[in-house]
């Protein structure tokens, strides 16, 4: 508890370019980059092969054999590749970290759908985009946005690890507090990545409550 109120009360900590307001902005840039490239990749994606049904196996295997891939491990590789002083080190592995929940999520939403939803839909003259658009999307959205929230907070927690190149964001008192000795700096950062993380699911469950239509009926688990 100590640590806690030495870190928080020190006024030190909440000004300045290393400041509490700046490293939370920091990763809340690199956590919403990394999350919204990924959105851009997945869910066309995930859309396209729910909705055609073609290439569904190899999609939850390669998701699969993604989320074991080591983000570590990913960002040591690329600052060997690409050099430190650049963010691309660390958005790559965070990107690739977040497609498979968004992906996966985005394709069982839409496989999911009841068959003869669908077929009532194209009975009504609606064609392949509006079917997927005004039927399949709205039914599905409760999965889609259970991989974005799932993603997100993946995300903001792992995004501590763009310390290790130099970069900012929470993760700086983390990294320098166990370089330092600074054990009130490592607990206190800890912490704000927490809280970070709560906040981002809890704003996810408010986007899920106010967007989904009550009578959407599909189970997230």
């Amino acid at each position: 508890m100590n640590w806690l109120t030495d870190f928080f009360g020190d006024p030190a900590n909440w000004t300045g370019p290393s400041g509490i307001p700046m490293r939370l902005l920091e990763h809340l840039e690199y956590s919403v980059l990394a999350l919204l490239l990924a959105v851009l990749i997945a869910i066309p994606l995930g859309l396209l092969i729910g909705h055609t049904g073609k290439g569904g196996v190899l999609v939850v295997v390669t998701a699969n054999l993604a989320r074991a891939l080591p983000t570590l491990g990913l960002l040591v590789l690329f600052v060997l590749l690409l050099g430190t002083g650049s963010i691309l080190p660390v958005i790559i592995p965070l990107v690739l970290l977040s497609i498979p929940p968004i992906l996966v999520n985005t394709f069982e939403g839409i496989r999911g759908v009841d068959p003869e939803l669908r077929d009532a839909a194209y009975g009504m003259g609606l064609r392949g985009g509006q079917v997927l658009g005004r039927v399949l999307v709205p039914v599905a959205l409760p999965l889609i946005l259970l991989g974005l929230r799932l993603s997100a907070i993946q995300v903001v927690a792992t995004t501590t690890v763009a310390a290790y190149t130099g970069l900012g964001g929470l993760g700086r008192f983390v990294i320098d507090g166990f370089a330092t000795k600074d054990y009130a700096s490592v607990v206190g950062g800890s912490v704000l990545i927490v809280l970070f993380a709560l906040v981002v699911q809890l704003a996810f469950t408010l986007v899920q409550r106010v967007s989904v239509s009550p009578g959407v009926s599909q189970r997230v688990r």
